[in-house]
C-alpha cells in the first residue's frame, strides 16, 4: 500500500512541529509563546512541499491542489494534537496544561482536552490560513477553471 504525499508531508509537518517543542522544552524556553508562534513555519513547508510535488506531477487544477494542500496541513495538525495530549498525560496531565495554558494566554483552569480542542481550532484555522496564501502564491501555475 503506498502512502500518500499528503499523509507523508503532514507527517514531515508533525515531525519538525514535535522537534521544535522538544527543543523549547529542552532549552527551556517553552514559556515563550510567540517562539511557539513559529509552528506555521513547519506547517507551510508541507503545504508548499505537497503543492511542488503536484505541480512536478502535472497536476494544475486549482480545486485538487487546495484538497491537497488542505489535507496535509489538516494531518500534522491533527497528529500534533494527538502527541500533544500523550505528552500532557505522560507529564502530569491537568497540571503540566495549566502550566502551559499561564504562558499562552489562556484563561481559567483547562483540562488536557479542552487545551486540545482549543488548539485544534486554533491549528484548523492556520491550515485554512496557510492554504489559502500558498494557493494564492501559487496561483499562476494552476489552469483556470
Amino acid at each position: 500500500m503506498k502512502v500518500s504525499k499528503e499523509i507523508i508531508n503532514g507527517f514531515y509537518i508533525f515531525l519538525g512541529i514535535a522537534f521544535f517543542f522538544l527543543l523549547l522544552e529542552v532549552l527551556n524556553l517553552s514559556h515563550l509563546f510567540y517562539l511557539r508562534l513559529l509552528n506555521v513555519l513547519f506547517i507551510f513547508y508541507g503545504v508548499n512541499t505537497t503543492l511542488k510535488m503536484n505541480l512536478a506531477e502535472g497536476k494544475n487544477s486549482f480545486m485538487p491542489n487546495a484538497i491537497s494542500a488542505m489535507i496535509t496541513s489538516f494531518t500534522g495538525v491533527v497528529l500534533s494534537i494527538i502527541a500533544l495530549m500523550i505528552y500532557s498525560y505522560a507529564r502530569g496531565g491537568d497540571l503540566y496544561v495549566k502550566s502551559l495554558s499561564q504562558a499562552f494566554m489562556f484563561g481559567g483552569d483547562p483540562s488536557v482536552e479542552t487545551y486540545s480542542l482549543c488548539l485544534f481550532f486554533e491549528g484548523t484555522a492556520s491550515c485554512i490560513i496557510v492554504t489559502l496564501l500558498l494557493m494564492l502564491y501559487w496561483n499562476n501555475k494552476y489552469k483556470a477553471d
